[in-house]
């Protein structure tokens, strides 16, 4: 994502990259982050240290992940700069933290910064929110080196859904289907994880409904989607006042 980002914002005539940051023990350390992204050379060198990578930075991204995401809000909010983050696969408990930090920078936290992506969870809500009593399924398909699971992008959905239809994700939401279950109940929301391949990122919430069934899909074909959505949030964040931001903040 950090080649992406970078190949992003050297295109864009309205960014540049002031810094880089990787693993202190990183390959990368020390080669100039555009030659990295594949864009030529320059650039500035990539460190490993957050805080030399934010030197003359006016906002920061982050797809670190989300364990390396949460260690590093002591240091967010040190520095006080916007913050976007992009990493997944976050707990009730480091989401609380998240939020906590967003009263102190402006932060814009998104399970999925692709565009087409937020509005899909804008379709979907609309979708729960009209179709009462209709069954709703979200399968999610990612490539073999994915770590965590659902996605967060198909947990955003089914947070979406939920809230539209009256549900409670927490207590109505079934992650696997084994054996003798029994008819399903009303009120499940089902959410399947695919894993194979090279897949960037397929999503498709079914609702089911006597004599029809609605399909809302999104399939990312390259990952520069993402980074093109974290980009217009950072350029969207810029001078805003502290606070909890989501990437329907930046569309809607």
């Amino acid at each position: 994502m950090g080649k992406n980002i970078a190949a992003v914002a050297y295109k864009d005539p309205e960014t540049e990259i002031s810094g880089a940051a990787d693993r202190a023990d990183g390959d990368a350390i020390g080669v100039p982050v555009y030659e990295l992204a594949g864009c030529g050379k320059g650039g500035p060198l990539i460190s490993g240290g957050l805080k030399e990578a934010a030197e003359g930075a006016d906002v920061i991204i982050d797809f670190t992940g989300a364990p390396v995401t949460v260690s590093r809000i002591p240091d967010y909010a040190g520095l006080g700069l916007p913050v976007v983050v992009g990493s997944t696969g976050f707990s009730p408990e480091q989401k609380a933290e998240l939020a906590s930090l967003g009263g102190r920078i402006p932060l814009l936290v998104a399970p999925n910064m692709s565009l087409g992506v937020n509005v899909m969870f804008r379709l979907a809500a609309m979708a729960a929110k009209s179709l009462k009593g209709y069954d709703i399924e979200i399968v999610e398909t990612h490539h073999r080196m994915k770590k965590d699971a659902p996605s967060g992008t198909a947990l955003g959905i089914a947070e979406a859904v939920a809230e539209a239809a009256g549900l409670n994700i927490d207590k109505d939401a079934v992650y696997c289907r084994h054996g003798l279950i029994g008819e399903r109940r009303d009120g499940e929301i089902g959410i399947q994880t695919l894993r194979g391949g090279d897949v960037v990122g397929d999503h498709t919430v079914f609702f089911f409904g006597g004599g029809e069934r609605i399909e809302i899909t999104h399939r990312a074909h390259t990952r520069a989607t993402f980074a093109e959505g974290a980009v217009a949030a950072a350029k969207w964040i810029k001078g805003r006042p502290a606070g909890l931001y989501g990437m329907e903040d930046v569309l809607f």
